[in-house]
């Protein structure tokens, strides 16, 4: 249940910046607002999106999607392992997979029944920034989809044995990671990026961590953490914005979760990315590869500069037509999988290139990568590539967007992490006013920068 690799208040002080301002004021409490509207050319409402505050804090976002048969449901937690002390590193991903085990109404096989029984799907990940539990169902069946995450999030009974059981399943999981080069390369990079803090911490946590957390201490993460002012729920697909609000004050009002008032916690952003620690970290495996990931520090998930990252990023080792695909792997024939990536965070972000190869190919590998970050660095990228790039953005978001499990999780993510909601058009148009000037300056700052460099495998 760990989120993919390319992603509350944070355990150090690396997190705590000044939000920037909201461009809209915060909505008040108790009241529900419009946020999108959107219609064909015919004047008819395709999508529309609205969002009720309640007074709990707990906010309620939905896009009612016109001839959609489906519904997805996302909790979004504002918790993540950045929130943890060293003490307590796994205990989101730890509590994560415990909500699943059971309630005071139902039983883990229960849990699993309700959704099975209407041809759900059902699952949840953990990020350093947040926990997300998501269902997608059958319209008419989202009240039950709705009702069973509601009972989750709120009235977990973590019970003692449940912790134990749930031990040996993380440990399992910590070490089928472990087992995979690709998981530790990227684990490694982070840690020589942000050192032993939260941010540089693997998710799931260690063996030791989980060995020795105490079903005391998850229970009082999961309540200091699981508040309504901390959680989004977002829902999308045939549905009705008032229906899903009544649903939603049902299923999480149990046990008083609702009572009392607070104010929804502001999306924490700033443009400045924190400091990476340049330099080489390197783990000896007798393995068959050489996993390696080569990077420099990158943009925050907030900076206005991203457009012209994703472009660059695309150009650079986002697809098979990519600079780094052809050279690495169609013209000099040195390594199977390469791909470049940029990861964002609250405060912090890097961009890396990441390559699996043979030891005899480890040194050309290297050098040729790191001559076409130069190239890119120098020259930056030919119009042809710009346009090759919004080209497969565009795309990407648009054809990405066509269910309503991807738009559960675009309005959410929107209403937890960020200070605004882009329509689809409005992000197409910021990825069309990208210019190659935007993108040579970008690579020019990012690639003179110094690197980072994580190796797994043989001795070399």
């Amino acid at each position: 249940m760990l989120h993919p690799r390319p992603v509350g208040r944070l355990a150090d002080r690396s997190r705590c910046f000044t939000p920037q301002q909201k461009k809209d004021p915060l909505q008040k409490n108790g009241t529900t607002r419009t946020l999108q509207t959107v219609k064909d050319a015919d004047g008819a409402v395709t999508s529309r999106v609205r969002r009720t505050v309640l007074p709990s804090g707990l906010r309620i976002v939905t896009e009612q999607m016109a001839g959609s048969r489906s519904a997805s449901i996302g909790v979004w937690v504002d918790v993540g392992s950045r929130d943890e002390t060293p003490a307590l590193h796994g205990c989101s991903h730890f509590l994560e997979h415990l909500l699943f085990k059971g309630t005071a109404e139902r039983s883990a096989m229960e849990i699993s029944v309700a959704l099975d029984a209407v041809g759900g799907e059902f699952n949840a990940f953990t990020t350093k920034e947040y926990t997300v539990f998501h269902a997608r169902v059958l319209d008419e069946d989202l009240g039950t989809a709705v009702d069973v995450l509601g009972d989750m999030v709120t009235a977990s009974t973590i019970t003692e044995l449940d912790v134990e059981a749930e031990r040996d399943v993380i440990l399992d999981e910590i070490a089928m990671h472990d087992d995979d080069p690709d998981d530790v390369v990227h684990n490694l990079f982070a840690h020589q990026a942000w050192g032993d803090s939260p941010l540089g911490r693997p998710i799931a946590g260690t063996e030791a961590s989980i060995t020795a957390m105490t079903r005391e201490q998850i229970h009082r993460f999961y309540r200091r953490h699981y508040r309504p002012e901390n959680m989004v729920v977002s829902v999308a697909g045939n549905v009705d914005h008032t229906a899903v609000v009544r649903q939603v004050r049902k299923a999480f009002g149990r046990s008083g979760f609702l009572d009392g008032e607070a104010t929804p916690a502001s999306p924490q952003q700033t443009d400045k990315a924190r400091r990476v620690q340049p330099g080489e970290a390197r783990t000896v495996r007798p393995q068959e590869q050489v996993n390696l990931v080569l990077g420099v520090k990158g943009l925050t998930r907030t900076d206005p500069r991203r457009y012209a990252l994703g472009v660059l990023n695309t150009a650079l080792g986002g697809g098979t037509s990519s600079r780094l695909f052809q050279e690495v792997r169609e013209v000099r024939g040195l390594a199977y999988s390469v791909y470049s990536f940029a990861t964002h965070h609250a405060d912090a972000g890097v961009v890396g290139v990441s390559v699996g190869c043979l030891p005899g190919k480890y040194d050309a590998v290297l050098e040729t990568v790191r001559g076409e970050l130069a190239k890119v660095a120098e020259g930056g990228i030919t119009a042809e590539e710009l346009e090759r790039g919004k080209g497969q953005l565009k795309g990407g978001l648009v054809l990405g967007l066509e269910d309503s499990g991807s738009r559960m999780s675009r309005i959410g993510k929107a209403e937890l992490v960020y200070d605004e909601l882009l329509t689809i058009d409005e992000v197409v148009s910021r990825i069309e006013a990208v210019t190659l000037e935007d993108v040579a300056l970008l690579a020019r700052e990012l690639f003179s920068q110094p690197e980072l460099l994580a190796v797994v495998g043989p001795a070399h």
